[in-house]
C-alpha cells in the first residue's frame, strides 16, 4: 500500500492498527497519524523488536490492506 494512502485513510485504519498491535496506546496511534516510519518506530519500542523486524511487520500488514 502506498504511504500516501495510509496517511489519507488514517482515520479508517486506526482501528486496524489497534487490532494488529494491541500494545499501541491511543496516544501512540494519534502520534503516528498515518506516518509509516512512526508506526514502525512505535512497534519497535512497544514490542522490543529490531528496526528491520518492525519494518517487516508493517510491510506484512500493509500487504493485507485493500489497495
Amino acid at each position: 500500500m502506498n504511504r500516501d494512502i495510509i496517511e489519507g485513510n488514517w482515520k479508517q485504519l486506526k482501528g486496524k492498527v489497534r487490532q494488529q498491535w494491541g500494545k499501541l496506546t491511543d496516544d501512540d496511534v494519534d502520534v503516528i497519524a498515518g506516518k509509516r516510519t512512526e508506526l514502525a518506530g512505535r512497534i519497535q519500542e512497544r514490542y522490543g523488536v529490531s528496526k528491520d523486524e518492525a519494518e517487516r511487520r508493517v510491510k506484512e500488514w500493509e500487504d493485507t490492506l485493500p489497495h
